[in-house]
C-alpha cells in the first residue's frame, strides 16, 4: 500500500466506501448513524478530492477482507455488523454504534428518540422507570443523554446515573419494555441474546458533558451508595486524551513534573492528537529528542502503556486540584 493510500483514513475512508459502493447501499449504512455521525460523514463525503481509482479499490478491497469469513445472511449477520462498521469507523466509534444497531433490531423507540430535543426526550421517559430511563439514556450519544439529565429531576437523575453505571446488558425483555413505553409496535423475534449497554465508562461519558455542579453532585450520589463504582467511574471520566483540555502554560507545567521516560512509554498507545499538543509545548530540541527515543523504543506492554498514562494523569489531577492547571471542569476557579 502507498503511503498516499494509507493517508485515507476515519471518516474520509468511511466516506469513500460509501460512494463506492452506491446510493442505496450507502442510505442502508446511514440509517444506523446518528445525526451528529450522518453529518460528520456527510461532509467527509463531499470534501473528497482526487481519490484515485487505485485509492477506491484499496478501500473497498480492505472492506471485502473483512467480511469475508462471515455472511450477511443468518447467523453470521451480527459479526458482519461488527466487522463492517469497525472497519467503517475504527474500533472506538464502532463500538458504539454497533450497540445502537443491534438494539434497533429489536426496538425502534430509542433511535426515533436519539432525533429528539433533550427536553422532549426527558418528558417522555421522566415518570417511567428508573431501569428504563438508564437504557435509554445509554442508547443516546454521551452530550445528548447529558442535556437530558438536566431536565429530569434530581433523585430520578442520581438513580438513573446509577442504574446505567451498573447495566452491562438489555435483555429482549427490557427492550419489549422499552418499545411499550415508547408507544413502538413489539420487538420483533429475535436470538434472545443480551445487547451490550450502560457500564462505568457509559456514566463516566455522560457525567463528562455535565456542568460541574450537576457532575459533582452525582458523582458524590455514586460514590456514597457504592464507593468502588464511584472509583471506577471516576478513574475513566479523567481519561489520557483529557490532556488535550489542558492550555499550553499548563501542559508545560505538567511536564516539568514528568520524567521523559514515562513520557515515552505513555505516548506509545497515545492519540497523534495528544502526542502532538505535547510536542508543541517542547522545545525544538526536546521534541526531536522524544521523537528519537519513540522511534527507537522496542515494544511496550500494554500495562507498562497504562500505567504510565495513569502516573501522568495522576500528576495532572494533582495539579489540578492545587489550581496550578485547568483540565476542562476541574481545577481552577469559575470565571463569570
Amino acid at each position: 500500500m502507498s503511503e498516499q493510500q494509507a493517508s485515507i483514513k476515519g471518516a474520509d475512508r468511511a466516506a469513500v466506501f460509501l460512494l463506492g459502493i452506491g446510493e442505496q447501499s450507502a442510505a442502508a449504512v446511514l440509517k444506523h448513524l446518528d445525526p451528529k455521525e450522518v453529518h460528520k460523514v456527510g461532509e467527509a463525503m463531499a470534501g473528497l478530492k482526487q481519490v484515485s481509482s487505485q485509492q477506491a479499490q484499496e478501500v473497498i478491497a480492505s472492506f471485502s477482507e473483512a467480511v469475508t469469513s462471515v455472511t450477511a445472511l443468518g447467523g453470521g449477520t451480527e459479526d458482519y455488523i461488527r466487522k463492517v462498521l469497525i472497519e467503517a469507523l475504527g474500533e472506538d466509534k464502532a463500538q458504539s454504534v454497533i450497540s445502537r444497531v443491534l438494539l434497533g433490531k429489536n426496538s425502534k423507540g430509542v433511535d426515533s428518540l436519539r432525533w429528539m430535543d433533550a427536553k422532549s426526550v426527558a418528558n417522555v421517559i421522566r415518570k417511567e422507570h428508573a431501569q428504563v430511563i438508564a437504557i435509554v439514556l445509554s442508547y443516546l450519544d454521551s452530550d445528548h443523554a447529558a442535556e437530558v439529565l438536566k431536565y429530569l429531576p434530581g433523585p430520578v437523575r442520581i438513580e438513573a446515573v446509577m442504574r446505567i453505571a451498573k447495566l452491562e446488558a438489555v435483555h429482549p425483555a427490557a427492550l419489549t419494555e422499552l418499545d411499550a413505553v415508547l408507544e413502538k409496535q413489539l420487538a420483533e423475534g429475535s436470538s434472545a441474546q443480551p445487547t451490550a449497554a450502560g457500564g462505568p465508562k457509559v456514566t463516566a461519558n455522560i457525567l463528562n458533558h455535565l456542568s460541574g455542579d450537576i457532575e459533582k453532585e452525582l458523582m458524590e450520589a455514586i460514590s456514597e451508595l457504592d464507593a468502588e463504582m464511584g472509583e471506577r467511574v471516576k478513574e475513566l471520566m479523567f481519561v489520557f486524551e483529557n490532556l488535550l483540555e489542558i492550555d499550553d502554560r499548563g501542559m508545560q507545567r505538567l511536564l516539568r513534573e514528568v520524567s521523559t521516560d514515562v513520557l515515552v512509554i505513555a505516548l506509545k498507545g497515545a492519540e497523534e492528537q495528544v502526542t502532538n499538543k505535547i510536542l508543541k509545548n517542547m522545545s525544538k530540541r526536546a521534541g526531536e529528542m522524544l521523537m528519537e527515543d519513540l522511534e527507537t523504543r522496542g515494544p511496550v506492554k500494554l500495562s507498562e502503556v497504562e500505567g504510565a498514562q495513569k502516573e501522568i494523569l495522576t500528576v495532572a489531577g494533582r495539579l489540578a486540584d492545587e489550581g496550578e492547571i485547568v483540565i476542562g471542569s476541574r481545577g481552577g476557579e469559575e470565571f463569570v
